[in-house]
């Protein structure tokens, strides 16, 4: 599996607190392994980001990315009310 980062998910990852960096590197390696594990709760977005899916991070944080047939492209990282208020 091909995992590609946007500019702006990686804008936001600068912005991540070590802790945080950590528990997304930790999800992003489950996700290569086995992208619908229960722990991830991986599942399809509706609204603007219509075509999207999300995963949990932690509680709060979600990573939001698009699959296509040779790779998946994570657009956004934030708390759940900045990506979905």
């Amino acid at each position: 599996m091909i995992i590609v980062y946007h500019r702006d998910f990686k804008k936001n990852y600068k912005r991540l607190s070590s802790k945080l960096k950590e528990r997304l590197e930790e999800r992003l390696r489950l996700f290569s392994n086995d992208e619908f594990s229960p722990i991830l709760n991986n599942h399809a977005l509706k609204g603007k980001w219509l075509g999207y899916r999300s995963i949990n991070v932690t509680g709060d944080i979600r990573a939001i990315f698009k699959r296509d047939t040779e790779a998946v492209l994570f657009v956004a990282i934030d708390t759940h009310s900045n990506l979905y208020g």
